[in-house]
Protein backbone atom coordinates (compact mmCIF):
# COMPACT_ATOMS: atom_id res chain seq x y z
CA UNK A 1 0.00 0.00 0.00
CA UNK A 2 2.85 2.36 0.82
CA UNK A 3 4.51 1.73 -2.54
CA UNK A 4 1.28 2.54 -4.37
CA UNK A 5 0.87 5.85 -2.54
CA UNK A 6 4.52 6.71 -3.09
CA UNK A 7 4.25 5.91 -6.79
CA UNK A 8 1.07 7.97 -7.10
CA UNK A 9 2.64 10.98 -5.35
CA UNK A 10 5.74 10.79 -7.55
CA UNK A 11 3.55 10.50 -10.65
CA UNK A 12 1.48 13.55 -9.65
CA UNK A 13 4.59 15.62 -8.91
CA UNK A 14 6.17 14.69 -12.24
CA UNK A 15 2.91 15.45 -14.08
CA UNK A 16 2.69 18.87 -12.42
CA UNK A 17 6.31 19.63 -13.30
CA UNK A 18 5.88 18.62 -16.93
CA UNK A 19 2.63 20.53 -17.36
CA UNK A 20 4.30 23.77 -16.25
CA UNK A 21 7.16 23.69 -18.74
CA UNK A 22 7.44 26.44 -21.31
CA UNK A 23 6.52 25.42 -24.84
CA UNK A 24 7.29 27.72 -27.76
CA UNK A 25 5.38 27.34 -31.02
CA UNK A 26 6.33 28.97 -34.28
CA UNK A 27 3.79 29.90 -36.96
CA UNK A 28 4.18 31.33 -40.44
CA UNK A 29 7.16 32.39 -42.53
CA UNK A 30 9.04 35.63 -43.17
CA UNK A 31 11.97 35.91 -45.57
CA UNK A 32 15.42 36.60 -44.15
CA UNK A 33 17.36 39.82 -44.73
CA UNK A 34 19.53 38.02 -47.31
CA UNK A 35 16.46 36.92 -49.26
CA UNK A 36 14.97 40.43 -49.11
CA UNK A 37 18.26 41.89 -50.35
CA UNK A 38 17.69 40.00 -53.62
CA UNK A 39 14.39 41.86 -54.17
CA UNK A 40 15.16 45.15 -55.93
CA UNK A 41 12.67 48.00 -55.49
CA UNK A 42 11.59 49.39 -58.86
CA UNK A 43 12.90 46.36 -60.78
CA UNK A 44 11.34 43.14 -59.48
CA UNK A 45 7.75 42.25 -60.32
CA UNK A 46 5.02 40.39 -58.46
CA UNK A 47 5.91 37.16 -60.29
CA UNK A 48 9.65 37.42 -59.59
CA UNK A 49 9.03 38.13 -55.89
CA UNK A 50 6.74 35.13 -55.61
CA UNK A 51 9.32 32.98 -57.39
CA UNK A 52 12.25 34.07 -55.19
CA UNK A 53 10.50 34.34 -51.80
CA UNK A 54 7.63 31.91 -52.18
CA UNK A 55 3.92 32.57 -51.96
CA UNK A 56 2.73 35.13 -49.42
CA UNK A 57 0.53 34.41 -46.42
CA UNK A 58 -2.08 36.81 -47.78
CA UNK A 59 -2.43 39.06 -50.78
CA UNK A 60 -1.82 36.32 -53.30
CA UNK A 61 -4.23 37.39 -55.99
CA UNK A 62 -3.41 40.00 -58.59
CA UNK A 63 -6.01 42.53 -57.39
CA UNK A 64 -4.21 43.14 -54.08
CA UNK A 65 -1.39 45.70 -54.11
CA UNK A 66 0.70 44.04 -51.35
CA UNK A 67 2.20 40.72 -50.30
CA UNK A 68 2.36 39.95 -46.57
CA UNK A 69 4.71 37.40 -45.03
CA UNK A 70 3.89 36.84 -41.36
CA UNK A 71 5.64 34.79 -38.67
CA UNK A 72 5.13 34.60 -34.93
CA UNK A 73 6.35 32.74 -31.87
CA UNK A 74 3.98 31.99 -28.98
CA UNK A 75 4.76 30.98 -25.40
CA UNK A 76 2.47 28.31 -23.96
CA UNK A 77 2.89 27.85 -20.20
CA UNK A 78 0.64 25.44 -18.33
CA UNK A 79 -2.99 26.49 -18.35
CA UNK A 80 -2.19 30.17 -18.88
CA UNK A 81 -3.29 32.00 -22.01
CA UNK A 82 -0.66 31.77 -24.82
CA UNK A 83 1.38 34.97 -25.22
CA UNK A 84 3.11 36.23 -28.37
CA UNK A 85 6.84 36.62 -27.79
CA UNK A 86 7.82 37.43 -31.36
CA UNK A 87 5.90 38.63 -34.38
CA UNK A 88 7.23 39.86 -37.68
CA UNK A 89 5.41 41.08 -40.76
CA UNK A 90 7.13 41.75 -44.06
CA UNK A 91 4.98 43.84 -46.39
CA UNK A 92 5.97 44.16 -50.04
CA UNK A 93 3.94 46.81 -51.86
CA UNK A 94 3.45 46.94 -55.62
CA UNK A 95 2.51 49.81 -57.92
CA UNK A 96 -0.18 49.65 -60.60
CA UNK A 97 2.28 47.95 -63.00
CA UNK A 98 3.02 45.14 -60.48
CA UNK A 99 6.56 46.41 -59.82
CA UNK A 100 7.89 46.46 -56.24
CA UNK A 101 7.26 49.89 -54.74
CA UNK A 102 8.27 49.40 -51.09
CA UNK A 103 9.46 46.74 -48.63
CA UNK A 104 8.55 47.16 -44.96
CA UNK A 105 9.27 45.04 -41.89
CA UNK A 106 7.15 45.35 -38.73
CA UNK A 107 7.43 43.66 -35.35
CA UNK A 108 5.72 43.56 -31.97
CA UNK A 109 7.82 46.47 -30.72
CA UNK A 110 6.78 48.71 -33.64
CA UNK A 111 3.15 48.75 -32.60
CA UNK A 112 2.10 49.16 -36.25
CA UNK A 113 -1.37 48.05 -37.20
CA UNK A 114 -1.29 46.44 -40.62
CA UNK A 115 -4.74 46.14 -42.17
CA UNK A 116 -4.70 42.85 -44.04
CA UNK A 117 -8.30 42.97 -45.14
CA UNK A 118 -10.71 45.85 -45.21
CA UNK A 119 -14.26 44.61 -44.93
CA UNK A 120 -16.17 47.86 -45.15
CA UNK A 121 -18.65 48.22 -47.95
CA UNK A 122 -19.94 51.65 -48.82
CA UNK A 123 -23.65 51.10 -49.04
CA UNK A 124 -26.36 53.10 -50.74
CA UNK A 125 -28.27 53.32 -47.48
CA UNK A 126 -26.04 56.15 -46.26
CA UNK A 127 -25.61 54.58 -42.82
CA UNK A 128 -29.36 54.68 -42.11
CA UNK A 129 -30.75 51.89 -39.96
CA UNK A 130 -33.37 49.48 -41.24
CA UNK A 131 -36.09 50.96 -39.01
CA UNK A 132 -35.39 54.50 -40.26
CA UNK A 133 -35.62 53.27 -43.84
CA UNK A 134 -39.00 51.67 -43.14
CA UNK A 135 -40.35 54.72 -41.33
CA UNK A 136 -39.07 57.02 -44.08
CA UNK A 137 -41.20 55.24 -46.67
CA UNK A 138 -44.52 55.59 -44.83
CA UNK A 139 -45.44 59.00 -46.24
CA UNK A 140 -44.33 58.20 -49.79
CA UNK A 141 -46.96 55.60 -50.57
CA UNK A 142 -49.72 56.76 -52.89
CA UNK A 143 -53.13 55.05 -52.76
CA UNK A 144 -53.21 54.97 -56.56
CA UNK A 145 -50.01 52.92 -56.60
CA UNK A 146 -51.45 50.42 -54.15
CA UNK A 147 -54.76 49.94 -55.95
CA UNK A 148 -53.12 49.94 -59.39
CA UNK A 149 -55.97 52.00 -60.89
CA UNK A 150 -55.30 53.93 -64.12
Amino acid sequence: MLNTKKTLVIFLILTAMVSCTEIYRRHGYTPSEEQLANVVVGVDTRASVEESLGGPITGGNSTVDSFYYISSRWLHYGLAQPKPTFRQIVAINFDKFDVVKNISRYGLADGEVVVLSRRVTAGGAKEISFIKQLMGNIGRIDAEQILQQP
